[in-house]
């Protein structure tokens, strides 16, 4: 009982543990400088870390943050791009992700492993002995690599058993950031909850509210005849003020009484895709609001609101005088408070719901199998949130599978069974796609004889498309026959018309030799520093190969 109590109310008590705050070190020599702060709302998941600015320059020296032993490596072409773990002995795991290159022997390492799988994409994972590192050791160089959208350090801790990530503020990083910035509100949102009225509108609706003199804020009243919920949208500077950060901490009362609260201290990569429910996703999608609600209308396993003991829903009697405060907390302990006035009101809807029944109702605990004109949906219990009606519809050879302002937190299968009329030749190069305006979006097909399927988290408009077209090689960073004097690199640029790149690989002098790919300019390069390159003339071929395994080969030579 113990035990559970301890998991069940972990994320409100994570915050008093007794972290090191004196071991690590800033893996920067820089003043650090924030543009992500931890558990910031990102697509399909919360930052997992804090993102260090490097002054728009990539190759600053990274430095271990303690003693340890580098555990693990990944370099890859999203993501984290080329990342280094290192294990401390204190039972930690520190982070370093979008990395240039590493440093010494961690990169002649990671060179060594590139060659021997023939791969640019590797995992490796690492004994103490093989490379141990000491605190302020350069262990690699900033850079920009895998989903960057610009030269930072992404920076991380975990704990090294669990791998429940941290925040890093709790490590002594406080100290080491200046913020004197209360969080900011930029909107609210009220939620009538089942068909009670808000303010004459039975659908969600933005509040007005002001600034007050003593820094607070202040909403308009609100009316209402029975249940409502509400929703902030609100950020926080830290060290500068230009990015735009995420909140700390939040915490919601109704005269007083504790009705929802959430804090960013810890959490794990299992419950990312939760920020899905954690938002109002179809005002996302719609407007490209991040509204945080302050309530779950079905408790789900997302730990930093799993501790609640309200919903955060709120039932409004007549003759009661009611304020509902909203307390906004960065991590430095800046804090901004609002205030809303709330009152019970007979009132008519002027604004009123809308529900589209269809035959396809969908519980969000069961499963459900949906079948129409050769084409068959199967969804898995808990693939939605919420309960509600699926618009699902073949027509004209397109599938309509709802659309997408519903979040879906499991994979579900679309196939189309017993495809007709077609070649083998035509059957090998056909995947189904998904219908983005005029644009189709490859989707990785699985095929077994005439039965296409693809398992998919979007909703939205599919079609069976073809690709026939083998993927471009062009841009080469040298003149074919020419002599290479002062050049480091070759490169050339990759695309593919219709689906992704699947493979490339490329030979000098009949060697392989590895290319590093960045998906963001589409780029192959090759450092001549490896050490295939020899005197005199070199052979190149290059072999790419998209997802429908259409290839395309380019030969070139140089002197150098």
């Amino acid at each position: 009982m113990k035990l559970l109590l301890a998991v069940l109310f972990f994320p409100f008590l994570v915050y008093a543990q007794d972290y090191p705050n004196d071991f690590f070190q800033s893996p920067l020599d820089i003043s650090l400088d924030v543009s992500g702060s931890f558990g910031e709302l990102r697509n399909n998941h919360f930052h997992s870390g804090l993102d260090f600015k490097t002054r728009g320059v990539e190759g600053l020296p990274v430095y271990a943050a303690g003693d340890g032993y580098v555990s693990r490596i990944k370099i890859s072409t999203f993501g984290y791009g080329k990342a280094i773990y290192i294990t401390h002995p204190n039972g930690y795991t520190s982070v370093y992700g979008h990395l240039q290159k590493a440093s010494g022997a961690i990169q002649e390492y990671i060179l060594k492993k590139h060659y021997e799988e023939q791969s640019y994409e590797i995992e490796l994972f690492l004994y103490p002995n093989e490379l141990p590192v000491k605190k302020g050791q350069i262990i690699a160089f900033t850079g920009n690599t895998g989903g960057s959208g610009g030269p930072h350090l992404h920076f991380e801790f975990r704990d090294t058993k669990s791998e429940h990530i941290i925040n890093p503020l709790h490590f002594g990083f406080k100290k080491m950031l200046k913020d004197e910035r209360k969080p900011i509100i930029q909107g609210v949102v009220v939620y009538p909850m089942d068909s009670s009225i808000v303010n004459n509108s039975q659908k969600p609706i933005n509040i007005s509210f002001s600034k007050q003199s003593d820094g607070s804020y202040l909403g308009v009243k609100v009316k209402t005849n029975g249940r409502l919920s509400f929703g902030i949208n609100a950020y926080d500077f830290c060290t500068n003020g230009y990015n735009k950060n995420g909140l700390y901490k939040v915490k919601a009362y109704l005269n007083g009484v504790l009705q929802y609260q959430y804090g960013f201290d810890a959490f794990s990569f299992d419950e990312s895709r939760y920020i899905n429910n954690f938002i109002d996703y179809e005002r996302f999608h719609e407007m490209g609001q991040r509204v945080q609600k302050l309530f779950q209308l079905d408790s789900y396993p997302l730990s930093i609101v799993s501790g609640n003991k309200k919903d955060g829903i709120i039932k409004i009697q007549p003759n009661v005088n009611y304020v509902y405060k909203v307390e906004l907390y960065d991590f430095h302990g800046n804090k901004v408070d609002l205030n809303i006035p709330i009152e019970f009101s007979y009132q008519e809807a002027k604004i009123k719901k809308e529900t589209d029944k269809t035959p396809y109702f969908i519980k969000a605990k069961t499963e459900a199998i949906f079948e129409k004109n050769k084409v068959s949906v199967y969804i898995p219990e808990n693939t939605f949130y919420n309960n509600f009606y699926m618009n699902f519809d073949v027509s004209d050879a397109i599938v309509t599978l709802h659309k997408d302002n519903v979040p879906v937190h499991k994979n579900i299968t679309l196939s189309f069974n017993d495809v007709t009329g077609l070649s083998e030749e035509e059957l090998s190069k056909t995947y189904i796609a998904r219908l983005d305006g005029y644009k189709l979006d490859y989707n990785k097909t699985y095929r077994k004889g005439n039965n296409f399927s693809i398992k998919t988290k979007n909703l939205g408009q599919y079609k069976l498309a073809q690709d026939n077209t083998p993927p471009r090689i062009y841009n080469v960073n040298f003149v074919a026959g020419t002599t290479i004097k002062d050049q480091k690199t070759i490169s050339v640029s990759v695309s593919d018309l219709h689906t992704d790149i699947d493979s490339y690989n490329a030979y000098l002098n009949g060697k392989w030799i590895l290319l590093e790919y960045d998906y963001k300019t589409k780029k192959l390069t090759h450092n001549l520093d490896d050490g295939i390159c020899v005197d005199g003339r070199n052979d190149l071929k290059i072999v790419v190969t998209d997802s429908l395994q259409n290839s395309t080969t380019f030969e070139s030579y140089f002197f150098k």
